[in-house]
């Protein structure tokens, strides 16, 4: 029997990873986002710092997804625009230096689709949101470790977490929009013993 075989099962028609906690590997999960600049093109941008756990239960509708990001972490490639996010206008880092997400419920979608719904906090204002979660399947790593991959899709809008900093164009419309896409491509490690 391969690990693969072990380390996954089928709930119906439906592959998920073996019960256990799962630690998210940040050297090789990545936090991204998407925003509007100027109603014309995009500013892509990342969290460098996160940490957090899945829960996968035998029922896996009652596995959870707890979540924690360094808001000072952020990078879009641009120093004076990364400090600017950190700035009070935007992310306020100083009075509020974690994002942080919490699961309410799981249910299965599509194929290897799931819906997570669940808490996200920003600048100590918690929102519902729910992610269009893939399970990637599970891998052993040279090292004999269990490696589930995770992709977790979302659209949000800033405005609910009181980031409303703007500037109106010339042109009509303004400088920053209002809706952020954000994906979040994870690697879980299975945690030893289970």
């Amino acid at each position: 029997m391969t690990a693969n075989t072990v380390l996954t099962r089928r709930i119906g028609d439906i592959e998920v990873p073996a019960p256990g906690r799962w630690e998210i590997d940040p050297m090789h999960s990545n936090v991204q986002f998407i925003a509007r600049h100027m109603m014309i093109s995009k500013v892509r941008g990342t969290f460098r710092e996160f940490h957090g756990t899945i829960e996968i239960a035998e029922d896996p509708t009652q596995s959870a997804v707890e979540a924690t990001i360094m808001a000072a972490s952020i990078d879009t490639g641009d120093r004076k625009r990364d400090e600017h996010l950190r700035s009070a206008d935007f992310l306020d880092v100083e009075h509020y230096p974690q994002i942080r997400y919490r699961s309410r419920s799981v249910q299965p979608a599509d194929g290897d689709q799931w819906h997570v719904d669940g808490d996200l906090t920003v600048k100590d204002i918690t929102r519902p949101i729910s992610l269009n979660v893939e399970f990637c399947r599970v891998a052993t790593d040279p090292w004999g470790n269990a490696r589930a991959g995770f992709l977790g899709t979302t659209e949000i809008n800033r405005h609910d977490f009181d980031i409303t900093w703007n500037q109106a164009l010339e042109t009509g419309g303004y400088l920053v929009g209002k809706g952020v896409k954000v994906e979040i491509d994870v690697e879980a490690v299975r945690s030893a013993g289970e």
